[in-house]
């Protein structure tokens, strides 16, 4: 088995906490890693609400249903019977020990606030994405930690291509479309993948009418990936209300399909766009939505903002497995300058980072990057173009071009 970098944090969270929700999207191996650990602790049941058995009976009696079990468990998608939540609350509060339950969800439940406000301060959350590049490739540290530290910038030189990289960034990191070896095995997992989704997990969470425009929306938010979120354009372009476009938004970020990166907010005195950017979960999924099926049919307008979402979601994996308080933001004025990504730690130090298609870099690609550091003075730790060439280059002791790679 892939080891998943979230598995420390999962270990450390069950040693101290009665409560622990591993979730995120269908399909990420959650219900793997939830397995993995019981059997290394040697014990735990594990249920899961997919069987209808069990899900009959969790919702008809939550309380009696808990009752029946001896020792720690293992809920399988949990956001099946909300009502579990109250009954799971009664038991912590009887017995507070550490490790008694592990669920794992394919919703949000921070977006789900009857849920999550049950067990405030009993349950830790942990988020568990598609595979990163690291996990794939066995690789054991974090660029997100390198940023921050005060260490030497990146200098190893990238073996990969730029098809090469182009090829990993259109599989993505879904478990089981690693495994397939075609881009026409790929296309027809995502094809029922999509569905499942939009067709039941969407259903459980909200009666909702015009189901079939979800699938033209999540089309529609791939052409526009790593682009500002435009309410009024998309409800123009799909003919709906914007009140009922934002909760399809809503219901998608909660079925973890769509993330948004929100604007960092700053005190540099100038206009800023406050707009967030849509990305999606899995760059896999976006190039299957855009129909893109090999590094070498992508067209030149794709390839910008599927590596800069590529980027973003390798950040936010490292981000929600390690051990650093880190935010993620884009930055950008009114005037046009803007910056792809900025990353904050606790101590108010930022890391800037600009997303480039190319295999080369020049000193115009860094203006951006040097104008965040005039503005942001020692605030500013250091700025990076993640681009696709092969050649590290450090422009001077802050800034540097270094290849994807380096993720």
């Amino acid at each position: 088995m892939i080891q998943r970098h979230i598995s420390t944090a999962l270990g450390e969270a069950m040693a101290d906490t009665p409560v622990v929700l591993l979730h995120g999207a269908r399909q990420t191996g959650k219900s793997t890693l939830a397995r993995s650990y019981a059997e290394r602790i040697g014990g735990g049941r594990y249920l899961t609400l997919d069987d209808a058995t069990v899900l009959a009976a969790a919702t008809a009696d939550p309380a009696g249903f808990l009752s029946s079990i001896e020792g720690p468990v293992i809920l399988d998608e949990v956001q099946r019977a909300p009502g579990l939540f109250p009954a799971i609350k009664v038991q912590v509060d009887r017995d507070r020990r550490p490790g008694r339950f592990l669920l794992t969800g394919s919703a949000d439940v921070l977006l789900l606030p009857n849920l999550s406000e049950s067990l405030a301060g009993r349950m830790e959350i942990l988020t568990l994405w598609p595979f990163s590049s690291g996990e794939l490739t066995g690789a054991t540290g974090s660029f997100v930690e390198e940023a921050f530290s005060s260490g030497a910038l990146p200098s190893s030189r990238s073996a990969e291509s730029r098809l090469e990289s182009l090829d990993r960034v259109i599989t993505g990191g879904f478990p089981e479309v690693v495994s397939r070896k075609s881009a026409q095995r790929r296309n027809a997992w995502f094809g029922s993948y999509i569905t499942t989704i939009l067709q039941r997990d969407v259903r459980d969470l909200a009666n909702i009418e015009h189901l079939t425009v979800l699938p033209r929306l999540l089309r529609l938010l791939a052409t526009r990936s790593a682009s500002l979120l435009n309410y009024a354009e998309l409800s123009r372009t799909l003919g709906l209300p914007q009140s009922t476009l934002k909760r399809y938004m809503a219901l998608l970020e909660t079925t973890f399909l769509v993330q948004l990166l929100p604007p960092w907010s700053t005190h540099l005195g100038k206009r800023l766009v406050k707009s967030p950017k849509v990305m999606l979960c899995d760059t896999g999924l976006v190039a299957h939505l855009l129909g893109v099926k090999s590094s070498r049919e992508i067209p030149e307008h794709v390839i910008g903002p599927l590596v800069e979402n590529y980027v973003f979601m390798e950040l936010r994996k490292q981000v929600d497995g390690g051990n650093t308080r880190t935010g993620l933001y884009h930055f950008r004025e009114r005037t046009g300058r803007e910056v792809d990504i900025v990353l904050d730690n606790a101590s108010g130090q930022m890391v800037a980072i600009e997303v480039k298609a190319a295999s080369a870099v020049g000193k115009n690609d860094l203006k951006h990057l040097k104008f965040m550091r005039e503005s942001l003075g020692p605030r500013f730790l250091r700025g990076f173009v993640l681009y696709l060439g092969q050649e590290p280059v450090a422009f001077d002791d802050t800034i540097a071009a270094v290849p994807l790679s380096a993720l």
